[in-house]
């Protein structure tokens, strides 16, 4: 299963981004998204045989709509111009550490854990790494982890959080504002027939990073 006919449709909404044409070009968006719910059905169904907490999840509650919400914008434009999918134990909206996959051309990735959590399950993150800072260096060391995602990604406070001294030894962890692993897809994988494989290799490598961050919100 390749997703190159979303991959079109997503380049002609960026160029197109208007009600005008969302109405005249109704059907083939039902068409790509309808692909999209089987494409994540299937990587659901696949994940559920390393990853349990997946079991029962339901695709629709785990993409994102593609309307905007502009009532507080500057940006009018009404849809984004992405297909997104979250697959987290509680779906798309728990804070629970997730797998993520962003299609949208020329700017695919693949990403999980957690993204920008409120301040109490932050909180929890750190106090993880102040207790059990190990674990997750021997995670984010390993050799294929650090050649697919490289280092965590996430906004930094630009000193030590409140509780922790400046010369703590992994203050660089501690600072992190989010806990989020990245690594770009080329358009000719998501529009070939190797984008599950793809994902479900990728997913498998972050579990461990996810499992780490799970017992931290636990």
């Amino acid at each position: 299963m390749n997703l190159t006919n979303s991959l079109k449709f997503l380049e002609q909404l960026a160029e197109n981004n208007s009600k005008e044409w969302m109405d005249l070009n109704r059907d083939w968006y039902q068409e790509c998204r309808q692909e999209f719910i089987a494409f994540v059905e299937s990587l659901l169904k696949e994940m559920q045989t390393f990853e349990p907490g997946v079991a029962g999840l339901e695709a629709k509650k785990c993409i994102f709509r593609i309307n905007r919400d502009i009532r507080f914008s500057n940006d009018k434009r009404p849809y984004k111009v992405n297909f997104g999918v979250a697959i987290s134990e509680g779906g798309k909206h728990s804070e629970n550490p997730s797998y993520y996959l962003h299609l949208q051309p020329h700017q695919n990735f693949i990403g999980g854990g957690i993204y920008m959590p409120p301040g109490e399950t932050l909180k929890k993150i750190r106090q993880e790494v102040d207790y059990n800072p190990e674990e997750l260096k021997k995670i984010v060391d390993q050799s294929d982890f650090k050649s697919v995602f490289g280092a965590i990604k996430g906004e930094k406070l630009k000193t030590a959080p409140k509780g922790y001294p400046k010369d703590h030894p992994n203050i660089e962890f501690l600072k992190l504002k989010s806990f989020t692993v990245i690594t770009d897809l080329s358009d000719q994988v998501v529009g070939s027939e190797q984008l599950i494989d793809t994902a479900i290799k990728h997913f498998k490598l972050m579990k461990p990073f996810n499992d780490y961050l799970a017992v931290a919100v636990s």
